[in-house]
C-alpha cells in the first residue's frame, strides 16, 4: 500500500528546474527516500520523462555501488566514503546527450566531497538535482549552508493525521486515538499489531535516533542524553530551560550536569529533528522571550515510546499534534504571552496569560488554544481569558478534542473539534 504524500510531491514539482540543489531533510524514517525514489520518480515517468534520463543512486546500496566498482562492505569496515571520481565518471557516461537529466541521490553524505560535486553539477544546464540524507550533515538544520546558498530545503515531517487516516481502515475517532498514542512515522501506519508498533518505536529511538546523535557529536556518555530525553518527555509542553533541567537532574537523579552541557544536548536533539524548541512571544511588547521555552517532539509516538507508553497526558499530546499540524501547513508557530495589570483594593497586581500557539503565515495570524475536554461554561471562560486580553483583530480559535460541532462564542471565537481541525486543511478559515 502506498501512503500518499501529495504535499511534498507538489513541493518538489514546484521546484523543478530552479537551478538549485533540492535537499530533503527530516527526521530519519519519515519517508524522505520513498518520496524521492518512488513517488517523485513515478511522477516524472507519468509526465513523459524517459527512464534513461532519471538517474537514481543510493550511496548506501551495495547494488548501486557495484555500478561504480565500489564495495559497500569494505567502505563500511574502513569507514571510508564513496570515491567521487568514480561517481563523476559514472554520471558522465549516463548523461550522454543534451536532454534534461534528473539526479535523485539518496544518502549523498556518503559521497566524498559531495558539496563540491553537487555545486559542480549546478553549472550544467541539463541537470536537475534532488538529494536526501539521514545523518551527519544531513541531520543538521543548517545543511543548506553546505551548498553556499544554492540549496533549496524541503523539510519533511512524519505523517500528518490526514495522511495517516488516508492509509488507515479505522473509524476516524479510533484513528485519532491511535495517532495520539503511536504518532505518524510511516511504518507505524502500515502496522496492525500494538506490540509490533511499540517495539518498532522503542528500537528506532534507541538504535537509530539517539545512536546517530551520539556518534555524530562524539559523545562519550550516552546515558546523560538518554536521561535528558526522559526528562523532556515527562515535562513536554511545560516551560523549561537548561538551568531548570540541570536542577531537575540534581534533585531527582542526583547527578550534576551543567546547564551548558544540557543546552548542547538540546541543540543536538533539535538539529536531529527529534525535538523542537518553541519560543514565547510577548504579544503586547512585540518581542521574543528567549527563555524559558517549550519543547515538543517531531513525532509524538517517539515521545510516548521514551516513557514506555506511561504518563500519557492526552492534553499535552494533543498540543504536540496541533503544533506539528500547524508546521505541516507551513505556519511559523510561537507561544503567546500577555502581561496584564489590575488594581485590586488599591494594589496593582500583575498577571500573565499564555496562549498555546500563535500561528503566522504571511499576513495571516491565528491565536489558538488547545483544550482536551471543554466540559463546562466555567472551563470555556477560563480558556477564553488569554484570548480576551489580545487587543487585535486576528482570529481566535479554541481546538477541542471532545467537541464535534464547530460553533462561535458570543465574542466571536471559533470552537472547533480536533477532528475537524486535522482533517480540513482550511479549518482555520471556517
Amino acid at each position: 500500500m502506498e501512503i500518499v504524500r501529495n504535499k511534498y510531491l507538489n513541493m518538489l514539482v514546484m521546484r523543478m528546474h530552479n537551478r538549485l540543489v533540492k535537499v530533503i531533510t527530516g527526521i530519519r524514517r519519515c519517508g524522505k527516500s520513498y518520496l524521492l525514489n518512488t513517488i517523485f520518480y513515478n511522477y516524472l515517468i507519468n509526465n513523459g520523462v524517459s527512464k534513461d534520463h532519471i538517474i537514481r543512486f543510493a550511496f548506501d546500496s551495495a547494488k548501486d555501488l557495484e555500478l561504480i566498482d565500489e564495495d559497500l562492505e569494505m567502505l563500511t569496515k574502513t569507514n571510508q566514503k564513496v570515491n567521487a571520481k568514480k561517481f563523476l565518471s559514472y554520471i558522465r557516461k549516463k548523461t550522454d546527450d543534451q536532454g534534461m537529466y534528473y539526479l535523485l541521490l539518496d544518502e549523498v553524505q556518503n559521497l566524498s566531497s559531495f558539496e563540491a560535486v553537487l555545486n559542480g553539477y549546478l553549472r550544467e544546464d541539463n541537470l536537475d538535482i534532488y538529494v536526501t540524507g539521514s545523518n551527519s550533515k544531513f541531520l543538521s538544520k543548517d545543511v543548506i549552508t553546505e551548498f553556499a546558498g544554492r540549496g533549496d530545503e524541503i523539510h519533511m515531517l512524519p505523517l500528518s493525521f490526514s495522511e495517516f487516516y488516508a492509509s488507515s481502515n479505522k473509524d476516524i475517532n479510533e484513528a485519532i486515538d491511535e495517532y495520539i498514542l503511536y504518532g505518524g512515522l510511516p511504518m507505524i501506519a502500515l502496522m496492525n499489531d500494538d506490540e509490533q508498533k511499540t517495539i518498532y518505536l522503542k528500537t528506532q529511538l534507541t538504535n537509530v535516533y539517539l545512536r546517530d546523535i551520539i556518534l555524530k557529536n562524539h559523545l562519550t556518555n550516552d546515558k546523560n542524553i538518554d536521561e535528558l530525553l526522559d526528562v523532556i518527555a515527562s515535562g513536554m509542553s511545560s516551560l523549561t530551560n537548561p538551568n531548570k533541567l540541570s536542577n531537575t537532574f540534581k534533585s531527582e537523579k542526583h547527578e550534576q550536569i551543567s546547564a551548558i552541557t544540557i543546552d548542547n544536548y538540546l541543540n543536538y536533539l533539535e538539529d536531529a529533528f527529534v525535538i523542537s524548541k518553541v519560543k514565547r512571544y510577548d504579544v503586547q511588547g512585540k518581542r521574543y522571550i528567549n527563555t524559558p521555552y517549550k519543547i515538543y517532539f517531531e513525532d509524538i509516538g517517539l515521545r510516548n515510546a521514551k516513557l514506555n507508553f506511561r504518563q500519557l497526558d492526552k492534553g499535552n499530546s494533543m498540543e504536540n499534534i496541533i503544533y506539528n499540524e500547524l508546521r505541516y501547513r507551513g505556519y511559523n508557530v510561537d507561544i503567546g504571552v500577555i502581561d496584564t495589570r489590575k488594581t485590586v483594593n488599591g494594589v496593582s497586581k500583575r498577571k500573565q496569560f499564555e496562549i498555546d500557539f500563535i500561528a503566522n503565515l504571511g499576513s495571516k495570524r491565528y491565536y489558538i488554544q488547545s483544550v482536551y475536554d471543554l466540559h463546562s461554561e466555567e472551563k470555556l471562560t477560563q480558556e477564553m481569558q488569554s484570548l480576551d486580553n489580545v487587543n487585535d483583530s486576528f482570529k481566535k480559535i479554541i481546538v477541542v478534542r471532545k467537541n464535534s460541532i464547530p460553533r462561535r462564542t458570543e465574542k466571536g471565537y471559533l470552537i472547533i473539534s480536533l477532528k475537524e481541525f486535522l482533517m480540513n486543511p482550511n479549518s482555520l478559515e471556517i
